[in-house]
């Protein structure tokens, strides 16, 4: 399908462009951009006047809840939701059920998610079989199945003695490793350490929890190679001591990047009330100081990316007793806008720094795992594969179970107005959202 986006403000952070311009695909990829090739006529036209042109989204923890809820079509739900909110690459977590610990798991996954023409999945294999921290996992065979790295999910690895060999395995074949940094003992709790959880009697999970694990993670890396070490991602921080142990590691040179959940940028241990569960997440929401630090290291590229941490849970899992909830929330539709509203805060170079939060930067963290996609995910490039979406800054729309798509209609911020709103989403060339 050759397609003419026109009149659009495109804007690529990777680039820095930022002006008004039609925009030309054919053959699922971009032909041009603002001057257009003379013979090129469109069988279809997208009037985006008004719209901004980005890059397609990039989020490197979304749960999709497959393998394991096939019965329920959980993936096609996720998937249209996914591409409702702009998002075209999503990295899956290795948290499913069975385990992603098997290629033929791996490629199970894929094969049904390129199926369905919507985003492109890039699966996360298990770190350890099982994810039960003892014996790893054959990464060579989970690479070849497609796997972009390897990592734990939300649950940590206790023996550091197999923690290191993973690294150094890691380290010698070139694979990425991706951990939550969480403490296996002082990580059990349901809300953040501090007064309001003192208050409502509910268990603790101190900033420690985080700051210990890194503590050890990075010794480790020094003795897996220091510099020269495996590349490690950091999912989800949390804490403002976290933040700043990461800056001193990255001042050091350790081969580390780190993301933060939309969740921990905007609200903090005080949204929970009168236990309201949909506020149980993972991490659990902090106080003031952490949310205003991880604001500013997101800010000055101490933390590179931003990400949903889309987790569809049932109606019925959250209307329990606060601790007893299951942890998590949708947040794939509601990304682009929420990025959008805390850049927006950041003031200057906030809005644009928000954007390549989302798009380029985690196309960074992925980097040769997206092997001849790694020069046009995550941004616009003539030539390059057409992943992109056209957003509207001035629709607004409330956050209610019947304006999200995903089967997960449980959010933080349900009731909320969102300023602005995907209209049609593209991947590689394909109108998979919106017309």
């Amino acid at each position: 399908m050759k397609l003419l986006i026109q009149h659009g403000r495109v804007i690529d952070p990777a680039t820095g462009r930022d002006e008004v311009a039609d925009v030309a695909v054919a053959a699922g990829r971009i032909l041009g951009i603002g001057k257009l090739p003379g013979d090129f006529a469109p069988s279809r036209t997208v009037d985006a006047r008004g719209c901004w042109v980005l890059p397609g989204l990039v989020d490197l923890t979304a749960r999709l809840r497959e393998p394991g809820h096939e019965h329920a079509r959980m993936l096609e739900s996720e998937m249209a939701a996914a591409v409702a909110g702009g998002v075209t690459s999503l990295v899956c977590p290795p948290d499913t059920d069975p385990v992603l610990d098997e290629p033929g798991l791996v490629e199970m996954l894929r094969n049904r998610a390129e199926k369905l023409h919507q985003a492109r999945v890039f699966p996360q294999g298990a770190l350890t079989r099982g994810l039960k921290g003892e014996v790893l996992t054959e990464m060579g065979q989970l690479t070849d199945a497609g796997c972009v790295a390897f990592g734990q999910a939300d649950v940590p690895i206790a023996n550091t003695q197999v923690l290191l060999r993973a690294l150094q395995y890691a380290n010698t074949f070139g694979y990425a490793v991706w951990l939550r940094p969480l403490d296996p003992w002082l990580g059990t709790g349901v809300a953040a350490s501090g007064p309001l959880a003192m208050r409502m009697g509910l268990s603790g999970v101190p900033a420690a929890a985080e700051t210990i694990a890194l503590h050890t993670l990075f010794e480790l890396l020094r003795a897996a190679g220091g510099a020269k070490g495996p590349r490690v991602h950091l999912s989800r921080l949390s804490s403002a001591a976290g933040v700043a142990l990461l800056r001193q590691a990255k001042a050091e040179g350790l081969n580390v990047t780190a993301d933060v959940s939309i969740h921990s940028l905007h609200l903090t241990d005080q949204d929970i009330g009168y236990f309201d569960t949909s506020m149980r997440v993972n991490p659990p929401l902090r106080q003031q100081r952490d949310r205003e630090a991880l604001g500013a290291a997101l800010l000055d590229g101490t933390v590179d990316a931003l990400v949903s941490d889309h987790t569809p849970v049932e109606a019925d899992a959250k209307q329990l007793p606060f601790a007893e909830a299951e942890p998590g929330a949708t947040g794939l539709e509601l990304l682009l806008p929420l990025a959008l509203k805390w850049g927006h805060a950041a003031g200057e170079g906030g809005v644009m720094r928000a954007l390549a939060s989302v798009t380029t930067a985690p196309a960074q963290v992925l980097g040769a795992a997206l092997g001849t996609l790694q020069a046009s995910v995550g941004r616009l490039a003539e030539g390059g594969v057409a992943d992109l979406c056209v957003f509207d800054p001035e629709a607004r729309w409330t956050v209610t179970p019947d304006a999200l798509l995903s089967q997960g209609k449980l959010t933080p911020f349900s009731g909320y107005e969102m300023a602005g709103r995907v209209r049609c989403t593209l991947v590689g060339g394909h109108l998979a959202h919106g017309g």
